[in-house]
């Protein structure tokens, strides 16, 4: 009998496993629906939104609240709908389709038809033709015509009771959805007026009838100054040049998806100078992801002769290392170094610098990843053309590529300031040289302002002086990323109850930048965090330049910064991976590292 028994349960998850095949093999996971006819699908199942992996459902057409005009024009005298019906419609159709299609399993059967935007193909849902779901939800067009009129009158009743209204994340404004400023909005979002927050404030414009005034505020250097006074409206210059330095900045509110193409122009930078490189490229970099141009320009430095060598944290368990592409390099490179066997492992090789040809370093807080190079992440990037800076960072790579990392390196006691023509930069390399020391007496000197965009904010010394500079009235402002507020250590709560003025970032990316600017005078940048470990274990490389020019340049990127982000952030933490942290719930990022990508996080469901 338990034989039987055991044959029985044998034949019947055969059969199951059976099913399960048939249902999954050859499917893929719907990772955005960018409207019910167009959907982002995880063609080479990496949980990221790449461009190739956007398909168009063939043969029919949908209502979508972001509808093209020609769609406007063609169906507007037939079916005697006004452009708020259009989008009232839109709306309720891109619902449906979410709810029906995201992060579902679908059988793509593609037609060959393709444009620059899109594969057009039929799918499949389980057993089910997606085409035929649409048909009957009265959102369809086929052949030109309603193709279920009585669902569709239904959906029509329905969304004239939506009461939509454009939501300005950036401003907290809500706006009528014909509002020419709730349009022209960035970071505006689609809502029924009951989803909005509590704290949303009408347009002046469309709702309280007032005329449209442009701020004329002037800028002024007291302490309690609005944010609103920065009057920022375009994004800042994203490359500053200077004689013998190029400084690049990269604007995470509009890179809401991370990808592998070198997007960002700090990325291109490194690419130049990968393929200008002659005699040698020396690399110091916390981990590399394998981001393929930059690959390809490595292989052709390595065939012209060019000599590489590469430096990178490793943990003592290969598993555990951050970063998981670093035998990409290792393989192309004349030596490969890590931390891994040294005494203290546990601290990071944290630098992202490279040396080029022994006479220009690239360096800053940019990682060789795709959230890095892409530009979703804010970071920064310099390049300096100076054979003295250069040969300087040569004696701390040379360390490090001999097996010294950390504490078991030399204090070097070569020169530390340069003149890179008007330029003056002083150089520090953690942790022999304690560079929060200096980074404090640069504090106590300030006289009008801080600006800080930084990834966090725990070292002692940095949080004192940050806390007398603003008791003597000087202007400080922190815009720290999200995840710092629970980092061990974390500092955000003694500033903010000081009085300081900080903003926690709410964008899927990182605010990875490790920056001050000090009295339009002193930019401060470079891989250290401004943590304790950072300063007194890991291996970090830090500048201080003093020149003006790129100081006002960055000043100006970080007011934007401060201006996009909404005031309600100064006394509120947005969650990481949440709804409130734009992009975060649809960019395939574990952005809050516990394990949960996207709609698996509860705050984004």
């Amino acid at each position: 009998m338990k034989k039987i028994i055991t044959i029985f349960f044998l034949i019947l998850s055969l059969i199951i496993f059976g099913i399960f095949l048939k249902i999954n093999y050859g499917s893929n996971e719907v990772i955005e629906v960018i409207s019910p006819t167009k959907l982002v699908v995880d063609l080479n199942n990496n949980k990221i939104a790449d461009n190739n992996e956007i398909i168009c459902v063939a043969n029919i057409e949908s209502f979508s609240k972001d509808y093209s005009e020609e769609f406007y024009k063609k169906y507007k005298k037939e079916l005697g709908l006004t452009n708020i019906d259009f989008i009232n419609l839109g709306y309720l159709a891109d619902e449906y389709a979410k709810k029906i299609l995201l992060n579902k399993r679908i059988h793509i059967n593609k037609t060959g038809k393709t444009t620059s935007e899109c594969y057009y193909a039929t799918i499949k849902i389980g057993n089910v033709k997606y085409k035929k779901l649409l048909e009957n939800s009265g959102f369809a067009i086929f052949d030109g015509k309603i193709s279920n009129k009585q669902k569709f009158k239904e959906k029509l009743e329905i969304s004239k009771k939506l009461n939509l209204v454009i939501f300005n994340h950036k401003s907290n404004i809500y706006h009528k959805l014909d509002c020419k400023y709730g349009k022209a909005a960035h970071d505006k979002v689609l809502l029924p007026i009951n989803q909005i927050p509590k704290d949303a404030k009408p347009c002046n414009f469309c709702i309280n009838n007032k005329p449209y005034k442009k701020s004329s505020h002037k800028h002024n250097k007291q302490q309690n100054i609005s944010y609103s006074e920065f009057n920022v409206n375009d994004i800042p210059p994203l490359k500053i040049t200077t004689s013998g330095i190029e400084l690049f900045l990269m604007d995470f509110a509009h890179k809401l998806k991370p990808d592998k193409n070198c997007s960002s122009q700090a990325c291109q930078a490194v690419l130049e100078n990968i393929n200008s490189a002659k005699d040698s490229i020396d690399i110091a970099i916390y981990g590399y992801e394998g981001i393929p141009v930059i690959t390809k320009s490595l292989v052709n430095a390595k065939n012209r002769g060019v000599k590489i060598r590469f430096v990178y944290d490793e943990a003592s368990k290969p598993e555990n290392t951050y970063y998981k592409a670093n035998n990409i390099i290792c393989e192309l490179a004349d030596k490969c170094t890590s931390d891994a066997h040294v005494k203290e492992v546990e601290h990071l090789m944290h630098n992202k610098f490279i040396i080029i040809d022994k006479a220009k370093v690239l360096t800053g807080s940019m990682n060789y990843s795709k959230t890095g190079t892409s530009g979703y992440d804010a970071n920064d990037l310099i390049v300096i053309s100076s054979e003295d800076i250069a040969n300087l960072y040569e004696e701390e790579f040379e360390q490090m590529i001999n097996g010294y990392f950390h504490n078991s390196k030399q204090k070097l006691n070569l020169k530390r300031i340069f003149s890179v023509d008007e330029t003056q930069i002083e150089v520090f390399f953690s942790p022999k040289d304690r560079t929060a020391s200096r980074i404090s007496e640069l504090i106590k000197q300030a006289k009008e302002y801080i600006y800080i965009p930084t990834f966090l904010i725990t070292q002692n010394d940095i949080t004192k002086e940050l806390i007398n500079a603003h008791n003597k009235g000087v202007d400080i402002r922190i815009v720290m990323d999200a995840n710092s507020t629970s980092t061990l250590h974390t500092k955000y709560n003694n500033l903010r109850n000081t009085g300081i003025k900080l903003k926690f970032e709410n964008y899927a990316g990182k605010m990875h930048t490790k920056t001050m600017i000090i009295d339009d005078k002193y930019l401060i940048m470079g891989s250290m965090n401004f943590s304790h470990s950072g300063n007194k274990y890991n291996d970090e490389n830090t500048l201080i330049i003093y020149n003006p020019i790129i100081a006002n340049a960055y000043k100006e990127y970080f007011k934007y910064l401060w201006t996009i982000i909404p005031d309600k952030y100064l006394k509120f933490n947005p969650p990481a991976e949440s709804k409130e942290s734009i992009g975060s719930c649809t960019d395939g990022v574990d952005n809050n590292f516990n394990g949960k990508i996207d709609l698996e996080e509860k705050l984004c469901q």
